[in-house]
């Protein structure tokens, strides 16, 4: 409990003041941070990187991230690290036990919801780590590489379908690509909220022409991945994204729309 507590503190404290230098000693909290410090900060900046930025499917920086120390007992290591800038876990209320008063400077990240959210994010990252042109750069590749991307010609509706039945609904990220592709989520038409439980039998009503499925979902490991095989959803066509690339926003919005799109189109042809 003491350690949660300190980790829920350690994002009170603010940015303070746009002039503050750049941050010496970068710390993220968690694989959604971990994206933005890779992308923007120098390699010298950064002191550690989340629990599970070396976990290939929870990081889409994985490759990047295998240079740098992960934490393990974050409470802990954190305020032996001393860093000057704290980067991850939405604001919340309290104060960091043991740190120093005033010095401790922190950026919490809400979870992106679309691409105008992570565009804002980058840039409050990029301010951050005292790299702004490197966050107004990486927008304009980003975009560059969205604007040529084609809608599904017949388009149809999808279902975003995880183990154990949960669908992802509508005001996520997840939403938001699927209808970057030219799709319908299912979710929508059914009147889900943003994750929630869809029962097989209900999902098989509904007829939907996709299910979009994490990478890896082939694999039967437990009874939340078995239902997924399902001998009444196999004549559905899947589309697979992996799991890092939409677990967060950041960078990896872009991997996964161009593989969303790209598997329609070549289904549909």
């Amino acid at each position: 409990m003491r350690g949660r507590t300190i980790i829920a503190a350690l994002c009170v404290l603010g940015l303070t003041g746009a002039a503050a230098p750049a941050p010496k000693r970068i710390v993220s909290l968690n694989t959604c941070a971990d994206q933005y410090v890779l992308a923007l900060a120098d390699p010298r900046q950064i002191v550690a990187l989340s629990p599970y930025g070396h976990d290939p499917e929870l990081s889409a920086a994985v490759a990047k991230a295998r240079r740098f120390r992960t934490l393990r007992r974050p409470a802990e290591e954190v305020l032996a690290m001393r860093p000057d800038l704290l980067i991850g876990l939405p604001d919340g209320a309290g104060s960091v036990v043991g740190a120093p008063p005033g010095q401790w400077r922190t950026l919490g990240l809400a979870s992106a919801d679309s691409l105008v959210t992570i565009r804002a994010q980058i840039r409050e990252v990029a301010a951050a780590v005292g790299h702004r042109e490197r966050g107004e750069a990486l927008i304009r590749r980003m975009d560059r590489d969205l604007a040529p991307l084609p809608q599904a010609g017949r388009g149809g509706v999808a279902a975003y379908y995880q183990r154990r039945g949960y669908m992802t609904g509508t005001g996520t990220l997840v939403d938001e690509l699927i209808r970057r592709a030219g799709l319908v989520n299912l979710a929508g038409k059914l009147g889900k909220a943003s994750l929630a439980q869809v029962p097989l039998e209900e999902m098989i009503a509904a007829r939907p022409d996709w299910l979009i499925v994490e990478s890896g979902s082939e694999n039967v490991v437990d009874q939340g991945t078995e239902m997924l095989h399902h001998p009444a959803l196999r004549s559905i066509p899947r589309i697979r994204v992996p799991q890092a690339w939409t677990v967060c926003g950041g960078p990896a919005y872009v991997e996964a729309a161009r593989s969303i799109v790209a598997q329609v189109t070549v289904a549909q042809n």
